[in-house]
């Protein structure tokens, strides 16, 4: 809000601008406000993107909140299987994923005057599709105004790609946090026991302070193990909740609720940016995270748990600083974090370019090699992206779409599933393999 005369300016002379802040800055909830203020919204939607279901509707219900209304009125969200978005909404959240099927009907995006792409930084397919598509859009719609945000990573790359935008840096409302290292490895360099090692940092924090608790770890399996776990302790007049991507809406919103309780909530890697857990005073990071990969060898997209990177740490531990001082518990050595790479590398670097490919064939947006990413993806795995399509009789010898291509990109899963289920049809045995892929499909 401190910057508000500036951003405001920046939004009526320029068509892109980029806004760099840490969590906490408040770019999400206030940027919208403001493009009302400019004059955006009044003939058409003011776009909101998230990179999760959760944060879109959390994100609307807070920003309703303070416009004094009702979700659904001024402030709507669109996501998998809901719309709340009504005739009156000015600002509309949604996914991005939802804002990428919206271009195959409405290619020149007439419904939007602006457009926001938060938490660009997380560099999933979805953002890099739209940040290209939305280049090549800016130059045909000098009307459009767009808005990207970011976390203090890397901000250049994106006033780069789309010629040098202006950025505007916004600082976050943040109090100190320490970190502490607890190494979990023995001496032979084994991992201990890690809900035993959770439960360690939160008997420490017991003999401090009764503070709220958010605790990262990979995935689901970890997530009830350390919930088994931590219940056993019996801890006094505390709750432990689980949150993952996979939970009921109702069980999500569990998390925003204050309680009288002291509450440790259990998380993926969904509360580390773009999701903002309230009344958390520490941080226990085990450094772990499942990360999707494509192996180009074995041809296998696998989502192996890896040691997360320095810039994900950084996130995750700014999430206890938000209400107070506070501390972050970090389950690995210093020098093992400093050993750690920089940034995560974006998903379109680590990921199989088939179901790429296919969707920008299905929306027309040209060879992959033309298109305006923010990085490019490695060539080797563009050329084996090609090779399987064509195995697949997605694409012809011309490298152009056929009728089983089109029907693969309707189909959200990985195109060798998908060409099972067109086959089974043919051979009517649909229930069958349905079974079969749906198992292959999880993890």
């Amino acid at each position: 809000s401190q910057k508000r005369n500036e951003i405001i300016q920046a939004i009526y002379d320029h068509q892109v601008i980029v806004i760099c802040g840490e969590t906490g800055s408040g770019k999400t909830t206030q940027l919208p406000k403001m493009c009302i203020e400019a004059g955006l919204g009044t003939n058409a939607l003011i776009g909101h993107t998230q990179p999760r279901r959760i944060a879109a509707r959390s994100v609307a219900t807070r920003i309703a909140e303070e416009l004094k209304s009702q979700p659904g009125e001024i402030v709507g969200f669109k996501v998998r299987f809901t719309d709340t978005s009504s005739e009156s909404s000015l600002i509309k959240l949604m996914t991005d994923g939802i804002l990428l099927a919206e271009i195959l009907h409405d290619p020149m995006l007439m419904q939007y005057d602006c457009i926001i792409v938060d938490e660009a930084h997380e560099r999933s397919l979805n953002i890099d599709f739209l940040l290209g598509y939305l280049k090549r859009l800016c130059v045909k719609r000098k009307d459009l105004k767009l808005i990207i945000t970011s976390a203090t990573i890397d901000p250049q790359r994106f006033s780069k790609h789309f010629d040098n935008a202006p950025i505007i840096e916004v600082s976050g409302r943040t109090y100190p946090v320490t970190v502490e290292y607890r190494d979990t490895e023995n001496e032979e360099g084994q991992p201990v026991d890690m809900p035993a090692a959770i439960a360690g940092c939160v008997d420490e924090i017991s003999r401090i302070d009764r503070g709220d608790i958010l605790v990262f770890l990979s995935g689901e399996r970890d997530i009830r193990e350390a919930a088994d776990y931590l219940q056993k302790q019996n801890y006094q007049n505390t709750e432990i909740l689980p949150l993952l991507a996979r939970l009921s809406a109702s069980e999500q919103n569990k998390i925003f609720n204050t309680s009288s309780k002291r509450r440790i909530i259990l998380s993926t890697n969904v509360a580390e940016t773009s999701l903002t857990v309230p009344g958390i005073r520490y941080v226990i990071d085990s450094g772990l995270a499942r990360i999707s990969r494509y192996s180009w060898r074995s041809k296998i997209q696998r989502l192996p748990i890896e040691k997360i990177s320095q810039a994900s740490a950084n996130q995750r531990k700014g999430r206890c600083g938000r209400v107070s001082a506070g501390i972050c518990y970090r389950l690995y050595s210093e020098e093992d974090f400093n050993l750690r790479s920089e940034f995560t590398e974006p998903e379109i670097q680590r990921t199989n370019l088939a179901a790429v490919i296919l969707t920008m064939e299905q929306m027309k947006l040209g060879h992959v090699d033309d298109f305006p990413f923010v990085e490019p993806p490695d060539p080797r795995l563009i050329k084996d992206g090609y090779k399987l399509l064509h195995e697949l009789g997605a694409i012809d010898s011309k490298q152009k779409i056929t009728r089983i291509g089109q029907q693969l990109s309707r189909l959200p899963i990985d195109p060798k599933l998908g060409r099972i289920l067109i086959e089974a049809t043919q051979e009517n045995c649909l229930s069958e393999a349905l079974i079969i892929v749906s198992a292959l499909s999880v993890q």
